[in-house]
């Protein structure tokens, strides 16, 4: 494979997943780890995402950017942001997550609004601010420096201590068979503990994480109670999910 061929995989797979390991890349690929990191730094100093250790972020996910022009997918999130609103009600207690789906969905919430919002993002806490009748409540602990959420065993403690009204959370990666799974048993535990602080959990998942799979398993897919896409509910790719008792949207 040549070289533009390999960095157009690589970049296709961040933007998709945020965050990718150089392992995973170069076992897909069926090269050394060696040729994707040189891959990644050349693609880092071409500013088309950012290296970090042992694999990649894109661009859109990684620092607190006044634009969304670097975001992945945007048309899509922006639809599936708009069905997560509609659930909304006035008053409600809701956990947005972090993510680019999330974000979107917090920069796009009604300023006419009145919420109460637990968030460990700090880039979603910032862009809730905005909305003047959004009480924000940012549950605490280490910053990830990468997607600048809060992490650790204090933010696990202080999840067990709510219970919201409805949790908004992307996924890397969801299957009708294996649920939804990570690559980072860290992010796993905290989604664990942010889908136990809610009455009901919704997914925010474009339709290409649709059928993908990875190591570690946050949740049975019947632990979702709504999983909303850009796609009609009717759509033939969410078939494999009608078998499950979840809201399609």
């Amino acid at each position: 494979m040549l070289k533009e061929e390999r960095q157009r995989v690589i970049l296709n797979e961040v933007a998709l997943h945020n965050r990718v390991l150089l392992s995973d890349i170069a076992e897909s690929l069926d090269v050394s780890i060696d040729t994707v990191r040189r891959d990644v730094k050349e693609l880092d100093g071409a500013q088309k995402l950012r290296k970090v250790h042992g694999g990649a972020i894109s661009m859109g996910f990684t620092g607190q950017r006044r634009t969304n022009e670097n975001v992945y997918a945007l048309a899509e999130k922006t639809i599936i942001a708009e069905k997560a609103i509609s659930l909304l009600k006035e008053g409600s207690v809701i956990f947005i997550n972090g993510g680019t789906t999330c974000l979107e969905m917090a920069r796009m919430l009604p300023l006419d609004m009145k919420l109460t919002c637990f968030t460990i993002s700090l880039p979603v806490a910032i862009e809730l601010l905005r909305k003047p009748n959004v009480t924000v409540i940012f549950i605490g602990g280490q910053l990830s420096a990468d997607s600048q959420i809060a992490m650790g065993a204090q933010t696990v403690q202080q999840l067990s201590e709510i219970m919201v009204d409805y949790c908004f959370t992307g996924t890397g990666y969801v299957d009708s068979l294996h649920g939804l799974t990570e690559f980072d048993w860290e992010i796993v535990q905290l989604k664990k503990a942010v889908i136990k602080a809610s009455k009901k959990t919704v997914l925010l998942c474009i339709s290409e994480k649709l059928n993908s799979q990875h190591r570690y398993r946050t949740c049975d897919i019947n632990m979702i109670n709504t999983m909303i896409t850009e796609l009609d509910p009717n759509n033939n790719l969410l078939n494999l999910f009608r078998n499950h008792d979840i809201r399609l949207l």
